[in-house]
């Protein structure tokens, strides 16, 4: 193995699945990963997820943090005000393969959710007694958690596969994309591009105490890069350039962008645009 420092460049959270994201200069880590990651989620009335593969119209609204609710607005829509520290019922929800016990936001917003999306749908609020653990097959000893995310607390990617994708974009006459096509939490400066791939650990000092990630998965991608958040409307292009170069090997052929990580430790320490970390390179 050898070693490489990196630096946070961008730190994002996306407090309802699917929707918009905040860039935050700061932020803590919890069990389950950033605060206020994935802890919101829009459902249908089965409770089943819904995202922007489905319903790309999700990317327009956009949330924002104050110190007692959470604030979303969209296109043609009056701001929602929800409470972050409570629910109006219990329900059941599920996310991939997982059933698990949620709040439920209450009718209010789900008629804005319905009325902006065009369907029936309910927000659901995660349940923070509730351990939703990450696949073992992936994060072997460590007993990682997640809460509305796909499968793991965090998404790590490099500045420098961004700018490589955009290269190639512009090549065929295509307009830059920004990293939130890819939904990371982490976005690391100092790597090559897709470099990300073959980290082990990352080790943040702050004054706090250490935080140390695990890189366990390379991230399969589905359609919701060629979404447009500005628009809420999906294309090819992105789909198509990342196939022509990203079919990954580890993952039976399937495009990959970035990578998910688990926290070894850390937890309730904060991490910081800026801060330097100590990668370790795998070589395989």
């Amino acid at each position: 193995m050898s070693e490489q420092i990196v630096s946070i460049a961008g730190l994002y959270v996306h407090p309802v699945k699917s929707c918009a994201r905040i860039a935050v200069d700061q932020t803590v880590v919890t069990e389950t990963g950033l605060e206020w990651d994935r802890q919101w989620m829009v459902v249908d009335e089965a409770g089943g997820f819904v995202s922007q593969r489905e319903l790309p119209r999700l990317a327009l609204v956009r949330p924002t943090l104050r110190a007692s609710d959470l604030v979303l607005r969209a296109p043609g829509m009056l701001a929602l005000h929800l409470a972050l520290d409570a629910i109006e019922s219990e329900t059941r929800v599920r996310v991939w393969n997982d059933d698990l016990d949620a709040g439920d936001m209450g009718d209010l917003a789900a008629q804005w959710f319905s009325d902006f999306l065009g369907q029936r749908v309910r927000l659901a609020r995660f349940d923070p007694e509730v351990q939703r653990v990450s696949d073992p097959r992936w994060t072997g000893d460590t007993r990682a958690l997640t809460a509305f995310a796909d499968g793991f607390s965090l998404l790590v990617v490099s500045s420098a596969a961004i700018e490589q994708l955009n290269t190639r974009l512009k090549s065929r006459g295509v307009a830059p994309v920004q990293s939130d096509r890819f939904r990371p939490n982490l976005v690391l400066d100092g790597l090559q591009p897709h470099e990300e791939d073959w980290i082990d650990r990352i080790t943040f000092d702050g004054p706090e105490g250490p935080v140390v990630l695990r890189q366990v998965k390379p991230c399969t991608r589905c359609s919701i890069p060629d979404v447009d958040p500005e628009r809420g409307e999906p294309g090819h292009a992105v789909g198509d350039e990342l196939a022509a170069y990203r079919a990954d090997a580890r993952m039976n052929g399937q495009v990959t962008f970035g990578m998910n990580a688990v926290i070894e430790d850390g937890f309730e320490r904060s991490l910081r645009v800026g801060m330097q970390g100590r990668a370790t390179i795998r070589f395989e």
